[in-house]
């Protein structure tokens, strides 16, 4: 497939690799040429220096026989633009775009997005993919990466494994004979800086990152068996009052059973929006790392604080200060990827990384046939792929024992109608069950494969 994006940012750079390395014909579009030459001088792919919104850049980067158009540059106006002239001009099939700005992404102005008004098939918000990834973080706030599948009934743990861990040092294989009702699959380990999805002869050691796929109503347990404690979060500290704050302020009061929660907001006119937008959250107008402010928002009684400014090093210190003065769980908002080994000796928790929950939509978006959920695991090392299976799958009808999966591949769980299950090797693949796989990078296309659907457009 012939595929343009345009921004080859930390974004476009990331869905560039995961297309280009799937053999898809990509070119990449940016202003900057330091950052074309980037893109091309790493991946397999074609660059083109200009500005993505201009109709004869779009034609030198092959926009006559495209079949698809992703728009993620800075500029939101930029994207929109892209779609339009991609479509009037060239008669692109498939057009995606990334728009950060709340006013495009109101319900009442949905209709702009119609194919004769502005033509863009997908709209992505990274504001809101992170204020989601982050409402996950806290509903499971003993792992430091979680992810939602199957409509809600299953969900992905990442799990670090420390010395109290009930299991340390037990075989996988072990694991299914002990807990032969725990509906939960070790899909993955890090192990020393290495993903790798493990056998079921492989032990689990302290200091492994577990990744578990796991029956939502078996959470409690999971962690349990792990060795973690499930905190309840009635009190929330969020330290950033813009567009993530405040999606992640308002989800928490619209919740059932109410959360306590208090925003410190540095800047004086986002703080008066969110006073404004908010019904029952107290919001503070001040510097998110000033122990005084930070007192006078409860942290040392909060159940947990997140840290969602744009700045990552700020995120980082709010969280290392707010542990200090007791909070027991923090969240930080970290783009800069090469930050993240230091999440484990700054007492930090679990991390949002915006670039992979985008990454993560974006994929979602683009994958053809019955692929119904896509979730990018650590710097695009490898993905967690929900599907249905066809008629016409190599899957149907044969057990999983007699897969011919690669060494990568793992099944997480199985959806038979409305329940979810544990794949054993006797569980039988039949037309219209939905599966779960991992797969490390390298196997996503013999994951295709194998579930008859290629990356392609609709």
């Amino acid at each position: 497939m012939k595929v343009i994006i345009c921004g080859a940012g930390q974004v476009g750079w990331q869905i560039a690799r995961h297309l280009s390395g799937e053999r898809n014909d990509v070119t990449v579009v940016d202003s900057n040429p330091d950052l074309v030459r980037r893109a091309t001088d790493s991946l397999d792919v074609q660059g083109i220096a200009g500005f993505a919104s201009y109709p004869d850049v779009l034609d030198r980067a092959g926009a006559r026989d495209a079949e698809m158009v992703i728009a993620a540059t800075y500029s939101d106006e930029v994207n929109m633009v892209t779609c339009q002239v991609a479509h009037s001009v060239f008669g692109v099939n498939r057009k995606i775009a990334r728009l950060r700005s709340q006013s495009y992404l109101e319900t009442i102005y949905s209709d702009l997005y119609r194919r004769d008004h502005m033509p863009i098939d997908v709209v992505i918000s990274p504001e809101r993919e992170v204020a989601s990834a982050a409402l996950q973080r806290l509903s499971a706030p003993a792992a430091f990466d979680t992810e939602i599948f199957m409509d809600g009934k299953a969900q992905l743990l990442g799990i670090t494994i420390e010395e109290e861990c009930p299991v340390v040092n037990t075989p996988l294989r072990q694991l299914t004979d002990l807990f032969s009702t725990l509906r939960a699959t070790v899909v993955a380990v890090r192990r020393e800086g290495t993903l790798f999805a493990p056998e079921a002869k492989d032990q689990i050691f302290v200091g492994d990152d577990c990744y578990v796929f796991c029956h939502v109503d078996d959470i409690p347990r999971t962690m349990e068996i792990f060795g973690k404690t499930q905190s309840k979060q009635e009190r929330v500290v969020l330290v950033g009052g813009g567009n993530v704050g405040l999606a992640v302020a308002q989800s928490l009061e619209q919740r059932v059973k109410r959360v306590r929660t208090k925003v410190i907001e540095k800047e004086r006119h986002c703080a008066e929006r969110a006073a404004e937008a908010l019904e029952r959250t107290i919001v503070l107008n001040g510097d998110g790392l000033d122990a005084g402010l930070l007192a006078e928002a409860g942290i040392a009684r909060a159940d947990a604080m997140l840290s969602i400014t744009d700045d990552d090093k700020t995120n980082m210190l709010a969280c290392v200060r707010a542990k200090a003065e007791g909070c027991p769980y923090v969240i930080a908002l970290i783009n800069d990827p090469t930050l993240v080994p230091l999440m484990g000796p700054l007492g930090i928790d679990a991390y949002i990384n915006p670039r992979a929950t985008t990454v993560s939509s974006i994929l979602r978006h683009i994958r053809h046939g019955r692929v119904r959920a896509v979730y990018s695991i650590g710097d695009a090392e490898a993905e967690v792929i929900e599907a249905e299976v066809l008629s016409t799958s190599p899957l149907a009808g044969r057990r999983i024992s007699e897969i011919d999966f690669p060494e990568g591949v793992l099944v997480g769980a199985v959806r038979k109608g409305e329940e979810v299950i544990r794949p054993l090797g006797s569980t039988r693949i039949k037309e219209g069950d939905v599966v779960a796989l991992f797969a490390l990078a390298e196997d996503v296309p013999e994951v295709e494969r194998l579930m008859q659907v290629s990356i392609d457009f609709f």
